[in-house]
């Protein structure tokens, strides 16, 4: 099962939809307005990636944070903020067979969907 996370209206989301639709893969679209992001999700994203990774720093919702919250920036922190704002989280986040793709990138979907 492949799983798409991400907010539709997010142009990186788009070209991964279109490269999956194009691709003949089905999956499951993951959207983090309509659906939500809870702990437990968040906890499988963090068995694969570390928060370093998943988070966003070019998003207005980073710009958003204070500076102080930038500075305190750790695992712990993070979560909650993650929780309450997943645009903070780089997307889109692709799941398939218990292996994760974070980003867009047409060549690296191909070698990811061809192994």
């Amino acid at each position: 099962m492949t799983i798409l996370y991400g907010i539709p209206n997010c142009d990186t989301v788009k070209k991964a939809q279109k490269w999956l639709t194009a691709n003949n893969i089905s999956y499951t679209f993951h959207d983090y307005r309509k659906n939500g992001l809870d702990e437990n999700l968040l906890q499988t994203f963090l068995e694969n990636l570390s928060w370093t990774d998943l988070l966003n720093k070019r998003s207005t919702s980073f710009r958003a944070l204070t500076e102080e919250q930038k500075a305190s920036l750790s695992e712990e922190t993070v979560i909650p903020l993650f929780i309450e704002s997943p645009t903070l989280i780089k997307r889109p986040l692709l799941i398939s067979n218990n292996n994760c793709l974070l980003g867009f990138k047409a060549e690296t979907y191909q070698s990811f969907f061809a192994g």
